[in-house]
């Protein structure tokens, strides 16, 4: 398993917002705190593997929303913002090595973080970022390999994994403010506590699960479903409205 990462960007605090209000970025802290998400990655059993570096963008240490990595072959996405469709070229450059690669095209974007891979069933976000010829392009491109895409709208939230996760074996973690749990039937729901709305964006491989530190209930949570929990502070890296799998792009190599 493969995870790819970048560095933050110098100019981190000109990073797109939408629901959050800016406040400003310590960004020595945020290397700090990356680097540390990193050997948590590590220590999950994933190899890190980092990008090519692009200070001038902002925004660039969020490389899910570049791509999407199905077992088949990869989407490169189109994200909503515009400062932020030049990431997806290193992305492509290096998924190539791992992946056939398909493109979401204009007039179409596409965020990889309001997308939700379940098997077969593939859930995608339609927000501000992530609109409905994004979505439907992707169905188009996933449909040759089987997959079967659901929309789902997304309120109060960035993306539609701010909201929901997947904890293996058929169970989500969902803050069912943000979305709405009847899309997600014949799954097991378990909901985040609702003092800790950001909870529900977690990275589960195995029996562990990487759990944002400030968290006490969803910790508990998690380790009352049986995984062995990690922690790491994000703090810094929240304030640019970012969750624990915004960081990095997953491949099963």
């Amino acid at each position: 398993m493969i995870a790819l990462t970048r560095e933050c960007s110098p100019f981190l605090n000109q990073c797109e917002l939408t629901h959050l209000n800016r406040i400003p970025i310590n960004i020595g802290k945020a290397n700090q705190q990356h680097r540390q998400y990193e050997r948590a990655l590590e220590q999950m059993g994933f190899t890190v593997r980092r990008l090519p570096e692009t200070p001038h963008l902002p925004d660039g240490v969020f490389v899910e929303d570049t791509a999407v990595v199905l077992p088949d072959i990869a989407v490169i996405t189109r994200p909503g913002a515009d400062s932020r469709r030049e990431e997806t070229e290193t992305m492509a450059d290096v998924l190539k090595e791992y992946r056939q690669l398909h493109f979401i095209e204009a007039p179409g974007t596409l965020d990889g973080g309001d997308i939700l891979t379940l098997g077969k069933k593939v859930y995608i976000g339609h927000t501000e970022r992530s609109n409905f010829e994004g979505i439907l392009q992707f169905r188009d491109i996933v449909s040759h390999f089987g997959y079967e895409v659901t929309s789902v709208p997304v309120t109060g939230c960035l993306h539609l994994k701010s909201g929901v996760s997947a904890l293996g074996e058929g169970r989500l973690l969902m803050n069912p403010d943000w979305i709405h749990p009847d899309y997600f039937e014949g799954f097991s729901l378990e909901y985040v506590p609702a003092d800790e709305p950001y909870g529900a964006n977690v990275i589960c491989y195995k029996n562990v699960a990487l759990c944002a530190s400030g968290f006490a209930q969803t910790q508990s949570l998690l380790q009352q479903l049986g995984f062995d929990v990690i922690t790491t502070d994000q703090s810094e890296l929240a304030k640019a409205e970012a969750g624990l799998t915004c960081c990095s792009v997953i491949i099963e190599d």
